[in-house]
């Protein structure tokens, strides 16, 4: 039997040594999953690039199957994130607009009132999780979609849920999640049909209505997959980012000093952070492939450690270091290819607002009681953060 995956479980912001190994023994490898049993994983750079760039490599082939994965829900239909080709195409130009460089560049400065006003409120000491890390991202997607912000609590738990892996949620609780964001969508979107807006539900809404380009079951899980991940990846980056400041105080002074090297320095803290607490969503090979040292065969499940990836020696020179000069390139924290995250430039504008406002209003930011971090989901991030200035 193939080893057991994850091989430990997440501890805080550090990687498995496991990994930088196989990384440099095999790459691709053999391991038994939480859910669906063996399957093929991915840890170094070339390879994830690889898997992530070919269209072999079919999301589609996932949905109402028991494959291998991390999470305890098998993947519903209906979503951006398992479609393949023309329909995955279809589906991304519907909403990519929304998306933009210059789309995002409008919403800088309501990030900065949103960041400023959360700022303002926070108690000293505070947990920033609380009080920014988590609100600031969530008001921007709730404005952007159209969800009301005070219903945020109710479906801040239900993507907990959703969210898990092993030791997290139960697969009933994590259905249960799921049951529950997809009741909120249907009749938010009912709510758009009978009361037009102009915001990204609105327009998708009409997208459908007027082109029948969307179906039902996709305008619902667009809404549940833009709002889930709109707010729990970047607060929980926002979260780590100034932990692993506080950890490394000489690069958060080099920040405080010189504020024109935050874009870069973002940049390389979406490399050196492990963001998710393991392999990625499963890919099904649609024929024999050859990937690195493994012949992947037809019907095999690959995922990938985007993770490992991004520490990958032979990509980056001292991989486990975090170096703020480093001249980065193309990391793999928003993925690669066709499923390249949508809101990867909204997420670095909220991380350069955020981050570039806290260090700038409070230079003496100190971390005031030590870290806890969540545990069973496939998002690392602290529980509180409280610090001090």
């Amino acid at each position: 039997m193939a080893p057991t995956y994850p091989f430990s479980e997440a501890d805080g912001l550090t990687l498995d040594p496991t990994y930088e190994r196989l990384r440099r023994d095999e790459p691709v490898s053999r391991v038994t999953y939480p859910y669906g049993g063996e399957g093929w994983l991915v840890t170094s750079y070339e390879e994830t690039k690889f898997v992530l760039g070919d269209p072999r490599f079919s999301r589609a082939l996932t949905v109402g199957q028991d494959v291998p994965r991390m999470q305890p829900l098998i993947a519903p239909g209906g979503s951006i994130l398992t479609h393949d080709g023309a329909d995955h195409a279809r589906m991304r130009r519907l909403v990519s607009k929304a998306f933009t460089v210059r789309r995002i560049e409008e919403l800088r400065p309501r990030a900065q009132q949103i960041t400023d006003e959360l700022l303002d409120r926070l108690d000293n000491p505070g947990d920033l999780v609380e009080g920014f890390t988590m609100p600031f991202p969530i008001t921007i997607i709730c404005e952007l979609l159209g969800v009301p912000f005070e219903d945020r609590e109710e479906f801040r738990g239900w993507s907990n849920q959703v969210l898990a892996t092993i030791g997290g949620h139960t697969p009933e609780e994590a259905m249960h999640g799921m049951m529950k964001l997809h009741a909120y969508f249907v009749e938010l979107v009912a709510k758009r049909r009978a009361h037009p807006t102009d915001d990204l539900m609105g327009a998708l809404v009409a997208a459908r209505d007027n082109d029948d380009r969307l179906s039902e079951d996709e305008l619902v899980r667009f809404g549940i997959t833009l709002l889930v991940a709109g707010h729990e990846t970047t607060a929980n980056m926002l979260a780590n980012s100034v932990i692993t400041l506080f950890e490394h105080p000489d690069a958060m002074k080099s920040l405080q000093d010189d504020p024109e090297k935050l874009p870069n320095a973002i940049e390389e803290l979406l490399r050196y952070i492990p963001l998710g607490s393991g392999a990625g969503f499963p890919r099904i090979a649609t024929e024999d492939v050859q990937v690195g040292n493994a012949l992947v065969k037809r019907g095999d499940a690959l995922l990938v450690v985007a993770s490992s990836a991004n520490r990958d020696e032979t990509m980056y020179a001292n991989g486990a270091e975090l170096d703020l000069e480093r001249e980065v390139g193309q990391h793999m924290q928003f993925g690669h290819g066709i499923h390249f995250c949508l809101g990867s430039q909204l997420a670095r504008m909220e991380l350069q607002v955020a981050l570039g406002t806290l260090l700038r209003r409070m230079p003496g930011l100190r971390l005031a009681e030590p870290v806890e971090f969540r545990k069973g989901s496939l998002v690392r991030g602290p529980l509180r953060l409280v610090v001090a200035w």
